[in-house]
């Protein structure tokens, strides 16, 4: 098959889980045999033509100068693009600023759409965003031919609003199993001396809630802030708590290997992340047997069901951290660690995503766009 990518900011990934599902998807793909694609913007880190067999596309990307209404400029670049390269199907991951160009897209390709989460219900954005969001979610489920949804939650919800059928397909993690302590020196810390917490900087992920309970609490570990804090949002959390000595913002870390032994050897991992349905860096911290401390909702429950504490306010993340000893907990580690290893794994879910495209494939462009 010849298959492109869209949706994301290019591989390998800098930024976040759709450039981590793109990257491992497309290399999975390219040692099946297929013949790969995957669009980057113009200013991705890598420049080169090729990423482990996969045929990269730089397309113009203005958002460094547009904000995010330069998102809309690079999908419609992209799509454009789409249309004279003959492929048999192109996955769109995500919605938020493709699905307008849904018009655009070429006939003959089978178009398959992973839905993401509830983008419309992310509070960064205003009421008239929200709303276009909403509206924007609607084109892509009326004009793919296939669905897909990460979480049982999002194929509920799909199935209900929208009445339309979806694939259920996770992210993935590879288990690690592989710590090495010396990592440790280079950020400075010490084995299961030290909390964290890796989310991007929206209010949704509740980064704010979980560091109010750690300058409330008594217990005076460092905990370690990762993810990019360049931001509006970012600034305020760093001037907010620039009296705590122990809340350490370290930036974005984007080198997995680190990730792993950071949250391999941290105390506890705290997951904030409120909308949206399986987030990869909870499945990668479960597989790096990390304890992890979770929003209490929906989707990270039907993830973590009973292998988690679980908060909704500062006042519990308060509690926990200073009550919570990962030493009382090494079944629910191992549990989630087993789960990446049945129900998670990346060749599982490659697999998976290749099975849907085959048949797919055999039934046509038919289904769900009607």
């Amino acid at each position: 098959m010849k298959i492109a990518i869209l949706g994301t900011r290019g591989v390998p990934n800098y930024y976040g889980g759709f450039e981590q599902f793109a990257e491992f998807f497309s290399v999975y793909l390219v040692e099946k045999g297929h013949e790969v694609y995957c669009y980057n913007s113009h200013n991705h880190p890598f420049q080169e033509k090729s990423f482990n067999g996969v045929n990269i596309l730089h397309i113009n990307d203005p958002e460094h100068k547009l904000g995010t209404f330069g998102q809309f400029i690079y999908d419609y670049n992209c799509i454009l693009d789409s249309r004279k390269r003959n492929f048999d199907i192109i996955l769109q991951l995500g919605y938020t600023s493709n699905s307008i160009w849904f018009f655009l897209l070429p006939k003959k390709p089978i178009i398959i759409t992973n839905m993401d989460g509830l983008e419309w219900k992310r509070t960064k954005y205003s009421k008239p965003v929200q709303q276009f969001l909403k509206f924007a979610e609607r084109l892509a489920a009326k004009s793919s031919d296939y669905l897909v949804s990460d979480s049982i939650g999002i194929e509920k919800f799909l199935k209900e609003k929208y009445k339309k059928d979806s694939t259920y397909i996770a992210y993935g993690a590879d288990p690690f199993s592989t710590p090495n302590e010396a990592t440790l020196l280079e950020y400075k810390l010490e084995k299961e001396n030290y909390n964290m917490i890796m989310a991007r900087f929206e209010p949704e992920n509740n980064l704010d809630m979980v560091l109010e309970g750690v300058a409330l609490s008594n217990d005076k570990t460092t905990i370690l802030v990762i993810g990019k804090h360049e931001t509006k949002y970012g600034e305020y959390l760093k001037n907010k708590f620039k009296n705590n000595t122990n809340i350490k913002f370290l930036g974005g870390i984007y080198n997995l290997e680190h990730l792993n032994n950071l949250r391999y050897f941290s105390k506890l991992y705290f997951h904030g992340h409120s909308v949206g349905g399986t987030n990869p860096s909870l499945l990668e911290a479960m597989a790096s047997k990390a304890l992890v401390i979770a929003h209490g909702n929906d989707f990270n429950k039907g993830i973590l069901k009973n292998n988690s504490h679980y908060f909704i306010n500062s006042t519990e993340v308060k509690n926990i951290l200073e009550t919570v000893k990962k030493n009382d907990n090494l079944q629910l580690i191992e549990n989630n660690y087993q789960a990446i290893i049945k129900e998670f794994n990346w060749e599982k879910i490659n697999d998976q995503y290749l099975q849907l495209f085959e048949q797919c494939l055999s039934k046509g462009k038919k289904s769900n766009n009607k």
